[in-house]
């Protein structure tokens, strides 16, 4: 499936309906009063969250999505009856703003969680409702009020506890197919992942977190530069930042530094997330290169140094996630 995290659409609400303009034909009453019933209510536009949909694709087809328009109202004082609601899914954590003005509309990040994003017109009222002592046979009637309709930007933000950032080819794609059941595409050159993958790690019992894993990064990547800053928007939720730092690297300190002056560029409140280091691809070292390795450090940033090829230090590494991600709070609920 193509993956689509932004996208604009038009959203349009229905007309209400017009009001009726009757008047009572009784049997042995000549002279009936008024009895037009109001016009129905337009239809809404309403968007709702679904946690088992993963992208915005389906609005990439359609751009375009208007409620039906209420029915006249008729006589016997007959309210006519109201258009359908339209309703849209979306991704749950995707955020929706007017594309005119940039106002935050909702954020969606709960499944189920709703809004409606074009309300439908209020029914014009039928000439019953204009009956005075003075003016007993009114003609008078309204149309129905016309449905809000505007231009909305869809912006979706991945739903994860843990983010996995790292140069290209450093090995976070290696490293989410061993911990979750996610299968990304893996090869021996950079930039093979092109789009976010999502993982779920069971560490237990009901215990369970997600891992995102983004397209790599490249020094420069706030300015535009490479693939990774588009995606950045998919660890701003995380509570659990993995720099994944490939130990064949000349300087794995100095790699380090440029990611995390990356996400501080891009927007500095990501660098003071809970932040774990990862050394990857030890099982490439000999025993000298190993032992120097285990000197290396980043600060009080935890270090953690693995071979995701070979499985060692993954499961020590996995629990670190964990105990980082349960002191941030509770992790979502992960209903099936």
């Amino acid at each position: 499936m193509k993956f689509i995290d932004v996208a604009r659409i038009h959203v349009a609400g229905g007309s209400g309906g017009v009001g009726c303009v009757s008047f009572r034909r009784e049997k042995f009453v000549p002279k009936g009063g008024p009895d037009g019933g109001n016009g129905g209510r337009g239809g809404s536009v309403i968007i709702t969250a679904n946690r088992h949909l993963a992208t915005l694709l389906d609005f990439q087809y359609r751009r375009s999505y208007h409620a039906p328009r209420g029915e006249h109202g008729l006589g016997s004082r007959k309210t006519g009856k109201s258009g359908t609601d339209v309703t849209l899914e979306v991704p749950a954590g995707t955020i929706i703003r007017d594309a005119d003005s940039g106002d935050l509309i909702a954020d969606l990040l709960e499944h189920g969680s709703t809004v409606v994003a074009a309300r439908g017109g209020r029914g014009g009222r039928g000439n019953a409702e204009f009956a005075t002592s003075t003016d007993q046979a009114p003609r008078t009637f309204e149309q129905g009020e016309e449905g809000e309709e505007r231009e909305l930007e869809l912006e979706l933000k991945l739903l994860a506890d843990v983010g996995l950032v790292g140069f290209p080819n450093a090995g976070k794609s290696t490293l989410i197919s061993v911990i979750s059941a996610a299968r990304p595409k893996i090869a021996d050159y950079p930039f093979t992942t092109l789009v976010p993958n999502l993982g779920i790690v069971r560490v237990g019992e009901g215990a369970s977190f997600v891992v995102a894993d983004i397209p790599g990064l490249l020094e420069g990547a706030h300015t535009g530069k490479g693939l990774g800053i588009q995606f950045l928007r998919h660890i701003e939720r995380t509570k659990v930042l993995v720099f994944l730092v490939d130990c064949t690297s000349e300087d794995p300190g100095k790699d380090f530094a440029v990611l995390l002056n990356e996400l501080k560029q891009y927007r500095s409140e990501l660098a003071r997330k809970r932040k774990i280091v990862v050394l990857t691809k030890t099982d490439l070292l000999d025993a000298g290169a190993k032992r120097a390795l285990a000197k290396i450090r980043f600060g009080t940033t935890p270090v953690h140094r693995i071979s995701a090829v070979e499985g060692s230090g993954v499961q020590a590494l996995v629990t670190a996630m964990w105990e980082k991600v349960r002191r941030a709070g509770e992790p979502r609920s992960r209903r099936k």
